[in-house]
Order: C-alpha cells, then structure tokens, then sequence
C-alpha cells in the first residue's frame, strides 16, 4: 500500500498549478527581473542603477518574458495537435515560466562569475542555460503527454531558440551591429552539439528504467505515468485499459446479511472480499459507493478480506459483484433469530461475533494496535474455520481497517496475526440463545467534510441492531483505514448513547488517496466534528428501529479481472527497483552529461 500512497501524493502538485494569467504575469514580473540583473552585472557597467533596472527590465521582458509566453502558448498547441495528452494552456504556461527561471538563474549566475574572472560569460551561460532547459522541455513532453521521443525532442526546441532567436535579433538591431552570421553559426553548431549531448543522457536514462516494466509487466513506464497524470488531471479511466494489459482474472467470494420487513429488504449488509483500490476513481476504487448505489434500498458495504491483488481493474467489474448479490438474495432463506453482539480476543487479535438465523459476522480488528488488509487466503482460513467451529451456513468476515499508522502491514500466510486469529475464533461458544431482531439504519453524506479530511463520498453510515435488549451499533465509514486510536475515542464520545456495542468500521475506499496526502485515514483532523456526525447517525439509527427477519448467503464470484496476486506485487517491487536504480543512474548519467556540455560550451573550440 505504500508504494500506490506515495504515487497518490503526488497528485496535489497536478491539482495545484496555477491559472494561466497568474503564469503569464510571473514571467513578465520574473523576466523584467532577470533583465535587471544581467543589466547591472555585466551588460553597461557605466551607465546608472536606475538607467540598468529599466533598460535592463525591458530587454528582460522582449528577450525571456515574450517569448517564453510565445513557447507556452506554441507547446500546448504542438502536443495537442500531435495528439498528445496531459498538456493544458495552464500547465505549458507554468513550465516555460519554470524553464525562463532556471535559464535566468543560470545566467544571472554566469554574469557574477564574469566579474570574479574579469570575462564576459553572459553567452555561454545563455546558451548552457538553454541546453539544459531544452532537455528539462523534452523530459517532461515525453514523460507526461504520451508522445514519441522525436516528438517531444523537436518540440523542446521550441522555447530555446524563441529566446535565442530573440536575443540574437536585440543585439544586431540595437546593441552591436558586428553580431554577423558567422557568429551566429558558431553559436548554433555549439548549442546544437550540446543539446544533442544532453537529450541523449535523459533518453538512455529513460530507457534503462523503462526496461523493467516492459519486460516484468508489459507495459510501458512512460504510458503509466502520463495515464495516471490524465486520472489525476481530468479524470480519465484510460489507465483502465493498462491495467488490464497487466491484470489477470481470479475467482473470489461476497458475502451479505439481509434484513427485511413486511416491506421488503430494510437494509443489507455486504463484506465482498475484493480491494477498493488501486486510488482515486480508478478500478475498484470507489466500490462501496457504487456498489451500494445499485441497491434500492439501505445498503452497506464493509471491507472483506482483501488486498491490493484483488483490486478489480475497471468500474465495470463492480457490476459482477452485484449480480452475484443479487442472485445470492433470490435464495435467501429469512428468519427472526439472532444473537447478542459478544466480543472475544487473544494477544492483538479481537472480534466482535453475532449470529444471524443460519450464519454469523465475525468484526475483525487488531486495535489499538496498527495493522492493514487481511489477505483472501487467511480470511477463507477465518471463513473454514467459524462455520465449522459454529456450524453455520454462511460466515462474513469483516476487515474493520480502523486502526492505522504509516507502517501498518498486511495480515499475510505465515504471519503471528493469523495464528491469533485462528486461536480467538476458538474461543467462539457457538450455542448462543437466540431472539427476535430489530434494525435501524441511517446514513449521513457529511456534507462538511471531503476527501481532505478523509471522507469519501457515502460518509458514514450506521446500523443499530437490537436483540434480547442489546444494542449494538455498526457505524461504517467511507474512508481508507483510521488514525490509530481514534476507534477509541468515538466509542468513548457515544457511551452515554443508548447502546451497549459498538464496532466503528471503514471501508478503505481509495478514493481519498488523491490529495495531498498519500494516506489519508479518517481522523487525522476534525475529530470532534466526525463524532458529532456520529452521535447523530447512532440516534437517527435508533429512532428508526422496527422488527426484521434476517438471512445470509456467500456467493462466489467467478473471472474477476484483478491485478492478480502476482501482479500487484511485481508492480510494487518494479517501481521500487526503478527507484533504487534511479537513484544511482540518474545523477551519474545527468551529471556526467551536464559536464561534458559545460566544458563543450565553456571551453569548446569550433
């Protein structure tokens, strides 16, 4: 999980790029700077400051400013028509104004060095700045708007030799008129040269961390990066059509409570043991939402034992899991028995059982200690296990997800955690008196918080269920696990409710990794204002208690096109290679080509 987290992060600095006006006077403002500053460092030492900011100011503006606004507006045009994706009016304007500061540091620092070696700097360090903006320009073309090399190449062009052209234009017209054309050849077979030199760098770089995907996965690294780009940007699903090149079809299980009235279903209660994930509105993501969106009538759908393999790999594998509910409905035998809510633990393992007519829910947590998902295989453990241990027909398992921090790890085969688990199930006295059932429901968007505070869009949703006298309350949030301790704290704040249980859930909805922070569990911020809703949602819940019967049922569900239970971890394991790689790669290779271009245009002789 935390590798998909840390690439979620990133989303804020797509989201947060400024408007295009705002890009458009930063330049302005930016290169009327940098034009003083070449002014006062080298170019007309004679003349006075005041003389240097304006003069220089102006220069700064035609020379950088126009036509780094003329590059912003001529890249996005460019990769468009070429069919290229990610680049708005808005973010090619930020990154020439980006690339024109990077230039005017560079020259801005070749004019400070020209007075400590007593020769003039200013062109060379132009064009070294050019060079690097040039490759800076390709990088990103081809990294993020799903273009060819050559293509992104020639259109990285565009802003250097804007500038260049420009600057050779001022100078013969009103600065020195010897500026001729051998001159003017000279600087573009040195400029040429050295941004052939540097681009070559950044392509082998590229190519050497791409290899790892296309030969593990089948995919291409620059194809992932600019599809998750456009997710984040704008939306799109593209980045279905990858995973599924990479994904592979497993069969798995849904298991539900339905309690219904003379009415019809009141509410029903779904655990399908697939991930909401992988992030934002991507695959799986936003399952409990949808999922519950096609029933007509209360529906909640917690967290089954699953992990990032089981993430379905487009929204419309979510219909499979609904017909299987529905198919499962249709055989639903209903009845009024049910048990009291008894909680049971060993060493960090605890859950909360209660039966209902031929099955039972087992609420799995290991608070206030940190874990995350339970894995398919050690849930069907979990599942084998209570039904015989209990002999019931139907076992739903619920992954609580309600206790997080940063180093959380999964609940896999082999781990001491599910040997807990095996022996608190045993603890399990399976001859439980039973009673008629009373349910009540409501559900609450929290329409005062979002996905920032970690609430996804159903909100909270709760089900007091009441037999023998006990209360019980089932409150699910839609959100991606919770801050560990904060389980605790709500069920501190409802005690004077008129409950006698309470078990807090989450959904692990992905759709609130898109922000800003990579995890994002609920109750980071704004507690006391989430247990407000919550004290609310019990107390409707209450107030809407009437007599139900209530059945279970497990379904299997059949070619559901996942990641896989090998390819979500050789993705992670590939992109944690590519990074370690990287780290060695790219500054061996970026720098030794910076220096071989440093000494070309310094030192270079033509």
């Amino acid at each position: 999980m935390s590798s998909m987290s840390s690439v979620a992060g990133l989303s804020k600095y797509i989201k947060t790029l400024p408007k295009t006006r705002f890009s458009i006077i930063g330049i302005t403002i930016l290169s009327f700077l940098i034009g003083s500053a070449v002014y006062l460092l080298d170019a007309t030492p004679n003349a006075g400051i005041l003389q240097d900011l304006i003069y220089g100011g102006f220069y700064g503006i035609v020379v950088f400013g126009i036509t780094s606004i003329m590059s912003g507006a001529l890249n996005q045009q460019v990769i468009s028509g070429l069919h290229g994706i990610n680049l708005k009016i808005k973010h090619s304007m930020f990154l020439s104004g980006l690339s024109m500061t990077i230039l005017g540091i560079i020259i801005t620092l070749g004019c400070a060095a020209s007075w400590i070696v007593h020769s003039d700097l200013f062109l060379n360090s132009m064009l070294f700045g050019c060079v690097i903006i040039y490759g800076f320009n390709t990088l990103v073309f081809w990294a993020t708007s799903k273009v060819r090399f050559t293509i992104a190449a020639i259109t990285g062009f565009i802003q250097p030799i804007l500038i260049l052209a420009m600057y050779t234009l001022i100078t013969f017209l009103f600065i020195d008129t010897s500026f001729m054309g051998p001159v003017i050849l000279q600087i573009t077979i040195k400029a040429l040269i050295a941004a052939i030199i540097f681009v070559l760098a950044i392509y082998a770089f590229i190519t050497v961390i791409a290899s790892p995907f296309q030969k593990n996965l089948g995919i291409g690294v620059l194809d992932l990066l600019s599809l998750f780009i456009a997710h984040m940007n704008e939306g799109s699903n593209s980045l279905e059509g990858l995973f599924e090149t990479m994904g592979e079809a497993i069969d798995t299980i849904v298991t539900f409570v339905s309690f219904k009235t003379n009415e019809g279903i009141k509410a029903l209660f779904i655990s399908p043991s697939v991930h909401p994930g992988p992030l934002g509105d991507l695959g799986g993501s936003n399952m409990p939402t949808i999922l519950a969106n096609k029933f007509d009538y209360f529906t909640m759908v917690a967290h089954g034992p699953s992990t990032h393999d089981f993430n379905p790999i487009a929204v419309s594998e979510i219909d499979k899991i609904e017909y299987n509910v529905k198919k499962g409905l249709e055989k639903i035998e209903y009845s009024q028995d049910a048990s009291k809510f008894i909680r049971y633990n060993c060493d960090k393992a605890n859950i909360g059982v209660q039966f209902f007519n031929e099955g039972m829910v087992i609420l799995s947590t290991f608070a206030p200690e940190a874990a995350d998902d339970i894995e398919f295989g050690v849930g069907l453990t979990m599942m084998a296990q209570s039904r015989s241990k209990c002999n019931v027909k139907d076992s739903i398992i619920v992954d609580c997800h309600n206790s997080f921090e940063p180093e959380s790890g999964e609940v896999l085969p082999g781990n001491a955690e599910v040997f807990q688990l095996i022996d608190v199930i045993d603890k399990i006295d399976a001859d439980q008196n039973k009673a008629s059932i009373k349910v009540g429901c409501h559900a609450d968007s929290m329409p005062t918080l979002d996905k920032q505070e970690g609430v996804g869009e159903s909100g909270v949703k709760t089900m007091v269920v009441e037999v023998d006298s006990q209360r019980t309350a089932y409150v699910l949030f839609d959100a991606n696990n919770m801050e560990i301790g904060f389980r605790q704290e709500i069920m501190d704040a409802v005690s004077d409710l008129e409950i006698d249980e309470i078990e807090v859930m989450t959904t692990d909805t992905h759709t609130v990794n898109t922000l800003s922070r990579g995890y994002n569990p609920i109750g980071i911020a704004k507690r006391a204002e989430i247990i407000e809703y919550v004290i609310l949602s019990i107390t409707e819940a209450i107030n809407d208690l009437e007599k139900v019967e209530v059945g279970t049922g497990t379904e299997k569900i059949t070619n559901l096109k996942t990641f896989g239970p090998k390819n979500s971890t050789e993705l992670i394991s590939t992109i944690s290679s590519v990074v370690a790689v990287s780290k060695i790669i790219a500054p061996v290779l970026l720098i030794t080509a910076l220096f071989i271009v440093f000494i070309w245009i310094f030192f270079g002789v033509l």
